[in-house]
């Protein structure tokens, strides 16, 4: 198998950007025709331009997980690396939309799809400030945090700010009762999410479970607590 030889780090940044948006758009595919999340978003009930709302949804979900991991001040690479990861970010939204291109869809949509990516990265990346400051509250209401705890909450703040803001998209803000779609969406962002990770700093089975053990004691005090 031939190498890809590269004329500049643009050039590879942006091809980088192209295989994690197809696995982002894979991810999310995957999760739309899932039988238990079709079921727990009520399918049946839905006509085919809301169905195709929320796969787009999910979609921009899972490409603002792979920004926002990318972005992650704990992940675990080389300083010098940080600006290449930030270059690959930004071309994030447009590998996505070129796929899109390359697929026949109208330029008129694709400036509705490129809108919608940065609405959205800018409305999780926000929320995030919000997700870390509310979940150290709700770990500090037993506790006196150290070190290893602030590492944890700040592991999984990027799938806490993307799940509740999809699942909110998802459910057109109507999430009273929605908890099991939640947990769903969680479970499948975090996975989603170590797969992505591993690539760039390794340790899988440590970094697994970490995120799981992570998410599951976010869940049960996001429920105990009430906070949304």
């Amino acid at each position: 198998m031939t190498t890809p030889r590269f004329d500049s780090l643009d050039q590879m940044a942006a091809a980088t950007a192209g295989m994690l948006a197809d696995a982002a758009a894979h991810a999310a595919f995957r999760l739309f025709r899932d039988r238990t999340f079709r079921r727990l978003a009520a399918f049946d009930s839905l006509d085919q331009g809301e169905q195709d709302r929320i796969f787009n949804e999910l979609v921009v979900s899972w490409l603002v997980l792979v920004m926002l991991m990318l972005e992650a001040p704990d992940l675990g690479i080389d300083d010098d690396m940080r600006p290449y990861l930030g270059d690959v970010s930004k071309h994030i939204p447009k590998a996505h939309v070129g796929k899109l291109r390359e697929l026949g869809i109208e330029d008129e949509h694709l400036r509705i799809w490129d809108k919608l990516i940065d609405m959205r990265y800018q409305e999780y990346a926000r929320d995030r400030h919000g997700v870390r400051a509310a979940a150290m509250k709700i770990e500090a209401a037993d506790k006196e945090l150290g070190a290893n705890d602030f590492a944890k909450i700040q592991l999984c703040v990027p799938v806490q700010a993307v799940a509740i803001g999809c699942h909110h998209h998802v459910c057109r803000g109507r999430t009273e009762g929605r908890d099991e779609l939640f947990k769903l969406l969680v479970r499948s962002l975090g996975r989603f999410y170590v797969e992505i990770r591993v690539r760039f700093e390794g340790g899988r089975i440590t970094l697994l479970t970490r995120v799981r053990v992570a998410l599951n004691r976010f869940f049960r005090r996001l429920l105990r607590h009430r906070w949304k």
